[in-house]
């Protein structure tokens, strides 16, 4: 379990990353396809820093983050680590779908890695509870 969520995990590096370099490019986005889908605009948006700092890069350092805490066999914190980021997940879904009215590519697959992988140490923490039961 820990591999395939290290696996994701570096997926959401990726994507982080692809994000991130949207954030800083001034040019025509790859994921620009129409008023409703345009990474450009979600990522040059007044909600794409937290202060200085780019929610992609955030992005970037929570997978770190989740994928340390899987290789760590930690998975009762990668539980509640992934829920804090699939919460502001949620929170930044919310604000593209009303504030901004535009979808960014980049984040819904971001959205999908990040509940994957919440749901992935969910299971990993029942099996792991339930390992432990058994043993005793």
């Amino acid at each position: 379990m820990r591999i395939l969520i290290l696996l994701i995990a570096l997926a959401g590096v990726i994507d982080s990353s692809l994000a991130l370099k949207i954030h800083y490019d001034t040019g025509t986005e790859p994921c620009s396809i129409n008023e409703h889908w345009d990474c450009g605009i979600v990522n040059h948006s007044p909600f794409s820093t937290i202060g200085p700092i780019p929610v992609a890069a955030i992005g970037i350092a929570g997978y770190l983050l989740l994928g340390l805490l899987a290789f760590a066999r930690r998975p009762l914190l990668l539980l509640l680590a992934s829920g804090v980021g699939l919460a502001f997940a949620i929170h930044l879904s919310g604000i593209e779908k009303n504030v901004l009215e535009v979808w960014c590519l980049y984040c819904v697959i971001s959205q999908v890695i990040i509940a994957l992988i919440t749901l992935l140490s969910l299971a990993w923490l029942a099996m792991t509870q339930l390992a432990r039961r058994r043993a005793t």
